[in-house]
């Protein structure tokens, strides 16, 4: 009986044992299957087509590709796929200023003039390297300027040639006084890492970054290069994709003409837990919040803020930044404190690359978390252009607040612009006015609004929506051209 109690104890304690060794390995595995079957149902509505890399405690437990990286060849996306990634360029040039400031060739806080002499100096002698990095330096931005998709973004440009472009603009702010986004900045700084290095910006870049860290997918984006395993530009034309229009690269440049692999960019994220870059010192400037700015703080190149553990009221302190470029949209979320994070790379043009992250966050931990809808305003759009404007928003009222479908504020402004181009205007206006009801506080609804509103010469109420847009964005530079045409000075009633 003793031997029979001790064997069963024996049993017992073993038991324990190898469920101790397999239980974290099933958790993970479970991880790996939620992540997966949320990212499929994205690709399945049509919401994302692109690579997924993620980490947990500095470990990958999922990374994979999901629809077509060309759809021409049926060849689909990869981890190791290359993507173009906009605006997530700008920490690297970030990391590139901050580098030269730790070998004593810049001072951060010295006007550009310093290093670029030839500047004009009103602007220059005000405008620091600080400014530059934390948008914060009232230089307007060229791809808000109205003419640029159209006259400017298709013509190859030297960057001494292209900074003539924004140089001479009167400052919308003095600088240090907010925060705009803003690309001429990140231009402005490739061009002074030209100037104090004397090689070009993408040498730089893979000298002191890609080759120390084996990078050895990631480089600067030439449209010319034949390179293995590039994903295709693709954009959606109302339900269908098209190739995305051309954009010469040299326009992006130092804020975003970088491509990258997730897998690349996994040890672009763990190096910065390191000092193989940079001192701890210097890398503390990077990630330290200066600029208040889309209800987050910027430091050098990367958004600093809280994100939503999925469908909870709790948030996790993130350090991130997105990028989009034509058929590209793309989302790096680090979270420090577990040195986890979560890579989106989407080749098909916008996705809801915060949506996922707050799912995929929610997963991480445990939590609540949803899953995609599909979209309302493709389903509007096809109701529209079948049976017209009064079934669809009988449709419309059927689905808005069904747990099947969703709406997304930008699918209903892309749809509603895919109607004006097809001179389907009474169509494009219903989807405007129902994005306006839909989203009351979006400065950007009212301007589209705004514009169909326009278009058909209903100017006092266009006036009236353009107006509400500047209140909400005195920045909307577009809203005070067409106040302009309309009549209107936007400077006597802008709310200050």
């Amino acid at each position: 009986m003793k031997q029979t109690l001790n064997l069963l104890l024996k049993t017992f304690i073993l038991g324990i044992f190898f469920q101790m060794l397999i239980l974290p390995l099933s958790v993970g595995q479970s991880k790996t299957h939620q992540i997966d079957k949320l990212i499929s149902q994205y690709n399945e509505y049509g919401q994302f087509n692109g690579s997924v890399l993620v980490t947990e405690k500095g470990k990958i437990i999922f990374k994979k590709g999901f629809g077509m990286a060309n759809m021409e060849w049926d060849i689909p996306n990869r981890p190791d796929t290359k993507h173009r990634l906009g605006s997530i360029t700008k920490q690297f040039t970030a990391m590139l200023i901050v580098q030269l400031a730790a070998e004593g060739k810049i001072d951060l806080h010295e006007p550009i003039s310093t290093y670029l002499p030839d500047y004009p100096k009103p602007n220059g002698n005000k405008v620091t390297i600080h400014h530059l990095l934390t948008h914060s330096s009232g230089i307007p931005s060229y791809t808000s300027f109205p003419n640029f998709f159209k006259d400017i973004s298709r013509d190859p440009y030297s960057p001494n040639e292209f900074v003539q472009i924004f140089a001479d603009s009167t400052l919308q702010f003095a600088p240090g006084e907010k925060f705009i986004y803003n690309n001429s900045g990140y231009f402005l700084l490739g061009v002074i890492i030209e100037k104090i290095t004397g090689k070009p910006y993408e040498v730089v870049l893979q000298e002191k970054i890609f080759n120390p860290l084996k990078m050895n997918n990631t480089g600067y984006d030439h449209h010319n290069v034949i390179m293995k395993n590039r994903a295709s530009a693709y954009e959606k034309d109302g339900s269908f994709f098209i190739n995305a229009p051309y954009l010469d690269m040299s326009i992006p440049y130092a804020a975003g003409s970088m491509y990258s692999t997730v897998e690349d960019l996994f040890l672009w994220d763990q190096a910065l837990y390191t000092d193989q870059l940079l001192p701890k010192k210097y890398l503390d400037l990077i990630f330290t919040p200066y600029i208040e700015g889309f209800e987050q703080q910027y430091g050098y190149g990367w958004m600093i803020g809280k994100t939503p553990i999925g469908q909870t009221t709790d948030s996790l302190q993130v350090i991130a930044h997105g990028g989009g470029i034509n058929g590209f949209h793309t989302l790096i979320t680090r979270i420090p404190s577990e040195k986890s994070s979560i890579i989106l790379l989407n080749n098909t043009g916008r996705a809801p690359l915060d949506e996922m992250t707050t799912a995929i966050t929610g997963i991480l931990y445990n939590k609540p978390y949803k899953f995609p809808k599909k979209s309302i305003a493709y389903s509007l759009l096809e109701v529209l252009l079948e049976k017209g404007i009064k079934s669809a928003l009988l449709h419309y009222q059927e689905i808005k607040d069904s747990d099947t479908y969703g709406l997304i504020e930008d699918e209903m402004n892309r749809m509603g612009y895919h109607l004006l181009q097809k001179e389907k205007v009474k169509e494009a206006e219903v989807l405007f006015k129902l994005n306006v009801e839909a989203f009351p506080k979006s400065w950007n609804v009212y301007d589209s609004y705004a514009e169909v509103l326009m278009v058909q010469g209903k100017n006092d109420k266009a006036i009236k929506n353009y107006k509400k847009s500047i209140e909400l964005n005195p920045a909307n530079q577009n809203g005070k051209e067409m106040l302009k045409k309309l009549g209107v000075n936007s400077n006597e009633w802008v709310k200050k």
